[in-house]
């Protein structure tokens, strides 16, 4: 069975980029702009660029966060990217909204005094934490793309599925819980290391129950 993909647009998300990844690999994807949107839609990516609150703002005016808490609350799988992670979280040190709630933990400002550029900007190897469908620890290739300014520091350790390193530190890459995922990076502007992620969450959705229900 072929997935039927939502992309959530609430005016904040790189689509375009999003779209033409997933293209390449044969999946097209149904823009979600309003909850009557999602009717059809087995598995959702939340993509973004930009700041916290103001993400959160434009999230409002579509109506549609309570409907992608209930997605989550239903355990129905949903692929976050950048922003789009960090908004999958409870709060942010960049702002005073409140995130979704949908994992437990908050966003903080990148350590700094690490010798190292903020934003972190630029390609970084990923380091795997725990299992998860996308990345494969094994591959020589796993060096992905971030802009980021700020990073998620999940409250349960088991929802850390790959960092990175930066100066001292270890930031959060990839969080993983049951049907719920996302990157830190761009998997759309990582080259082959991304488009590899995003085709083993497409094979991994196939043979999800969640789909077929």
């Amino acid at each position: 069975m072929k997935p039927h993909i939502g992309l959530i647009d609430y005016g904040m998300g790189n689509l375009h980029s999003v779209q033409r990844a997933f293209l390449r690999l044969g999946q097209t994807l149904k823009i979600v702009k309003k909850p009557t949107d999602i009717d059809k839609c087995n598995a959702l990516v939340l993509p973004g660029v930009g700041s916290f609150d103001p993400a959160m703002d434009h999230l409002k005016q579509t109506k549609l966060i309570p409907h992608i808490i209930n997605w989550a609350n239903e355990d129905r799988p949903l692929l976050g990217i950048c922003l789009g992670l960090q908004l999958l979280f409870e709060s942010s040190d960049e702002g005073t909204s409140k995130g979704l709630g949908i994992l437990k933990g908050n966003i903080e400002h990148l350590p700094e005094n690490q010798n190292e550029r903020i934003p972190n900007m630029g390609w970084s190897l990923l380091k795997s934490q725990s299992d998860c469908p996308i990345f494969k620890n094994h591959h020589l290739n796993n060096w992905v793309y971030f802009v980021h300014s700020y990073a998620a520091i999940p409250s349960e350790r088991k929802n850390l599925a790959a960092t990175i390193k930066f100066g001292s530190h270890e930031i959060t890459a990839i969080v993983w819980e049951k049907n719920i995922g996302a990157c830190q990076f761009h998997p759309e502007k990582s080259g082959t290391a991304g488009q590899m992620m995003l085709d083993r969450w497409l094979k991994w959705l196939v043979n999800n129950d969640k789909l077929k229900e």
